[in-house]
């Protein structure tokens, strides 16, 4: 199926309509992962009354070269092109070097970033945290009570929630069509009603998940439901919804030029663990925050220690019991943004189907890149763009 053609025409005909059915399929996701809110139900997300200004100083980058999953020499240009990518952006001290679109995306469409919102709201936490609204250390059931029945009671903290070291009974198969995965995605919406299923809701659904036997804080085992209930715990936290809690606390004071905005479910709860749809040069200003230790247009937007933090720290040998050692063999995780390697500098945001924030502040580079590669998780795309990464930062290292 040619994909120019899903949703050109009004109405469309019936083999190139985008449904819920769908809509994460390949090559359905190209529309959709750029019109989120023509599918699901959003929250608002505004941006900066006076955005953060960028500037500009375009190189030519399309002709690094690096190796693509075969072992074939390939360059920048063909490796967006033949990789699903939407759109890339590439800032180096500040400035964007450069900037690249395709398949209708522009530089105001917001883009779904699925779990790239996790580190999102890990930066959020800081924020709190050094506000004095958030403890990390505190149980989750301080927040929110009628969680003591659930995985997320007896002894589970809000660091746990933070580190993805909670010990729950959930296998996150992005694959499966039915199980853990597909009933939390009934749950917000993003699969059609299934008959024979009870309907229910985002937060209903995780007062149900139990425990594995794992004690907390022993493993890293990512579930997304974890940061939807940590969420929940800065809802709980400001007493305000998590949208505007984002809008209040990071997006504006960062500067961000457009409004993003998160789907929530039949109930108005935020999917705080995927949900977000931003802009590219706005996921650039966030990047370059990060790697500027939380200022931002010469503003502290987040606590400088927290960044150290999630830099610094984390649990080497709980991320080696756990399920991503094939992604990043010597990586870490913390506060939801990860470790590529302990050994080296670059920390990235990163979700399925090809989405990346990578922030490598010893080359003073960040790159953001959005995409709809079919597959959820396609451990060969990562790894060849891993390698672009790095091979982007020699040639910006060795300009200047």
């Amino acid at each position: 199926m040619n994909s120019r053609r899903i949703m050109a025409a009004f109405p469309p005909a019936a083999n190139e309509q985008v449904t819920l059915a769908n809509w994460r399929q390949h090559p359905f996701s190209e529309w959709a992962f750029r019109n989120v809110r023509e599918l699901l139900p959003t929250a608002n997300i505004a941006r900066a009354p006076e955005p953060a200004p960028l500037s500009f100083a375009p190189g030519y980058l399309e002709d690094v070269s690096f190796a693509n999953p075969r072992g074939e020499t390939v360059s920048v240009a063909e490796a967006l092109r033949t990789s699903h990518t939407d759109g890339i952006v590439v800032s180096h001290r500040g400035r964007i070097v450069s900037e690249w679109y395709a398949h209708g995306l522009t530089p105001e469409t917001p883009h779904l970033i699925f779990s790239v919102s996790k580190s999102v709201a890990g930066t959020l936490g800081g924020i709190l945290a050094d506000l004095g609204k958030l403890d990390p250390d505190a149980p989750v059931v301080s927040y929110i009570p009628e969680m003591e029945g659930s995985v997320y009671g007896g002894g589970c903290t809000v660091r746990h929630l933070l580190d993805m070291s909670v010990g729950i009974r959930f296998d996150e198969d992005y694959m499966a069509r039915d199980g853990d995965v597909m009933n939390y995605r009934r749950s917000t919406g993003w699969e059609p009603p299934d008959p024979s299923v009870p309907a229910t809701n985002l937060r209903d659904y995780l007062k149900t998940l139990r425990p594995n036997g794992t004690p907390h804080g022993h493993t890293f085992h990512y579930v997304s439901t974890n940061t939807d209930v940590l969420g929940w715990v800065y809802e709980r936290a400001c007493g305000i919804s998590y949208a505007k809690i984002l809008s209040q606390y990071l997006w504006q004071p960062m500067g961000a030029e457009h409004d993003a905005y998160i789907a929530v479910d039949s109930h108005g709860a935020a999917r705080v663990a995927g949900g977000i749809c931003a802009t590219l040069r706005d996921l650039v200003r966030f990047g370059e925050m990060m790697r500027n230790h939380g200022v931002s247009n010469g503003r502290q937007v987040a606590p400088n220690w927290w960044i150290d933090d999630i830099r610094r720290n984390g649990n080497a040998e709980a991320w080696s019991r756990g399920d991503l050692t094939k992604v990043f063999p010597s990586g870490n995780y913390r506060s939801k943004w990860y470790t590529i390697d302990r050994g080296e500098t670059p920390f990235a945001a990163v979700g399925i189907h090809g989405q990346w924030i990578y922030v490598d502040p010893a080359n003073e580079m960040v790159i953001a890149r959005v995409s709809s590669q079919p597959l959820p998780l396609d451990l060969d795309l990562d790894h060849m763009w891993l390698r672009g990464y790095r091979a982007i930062a020699a040639r910006l290292s060795g300009e200047s």
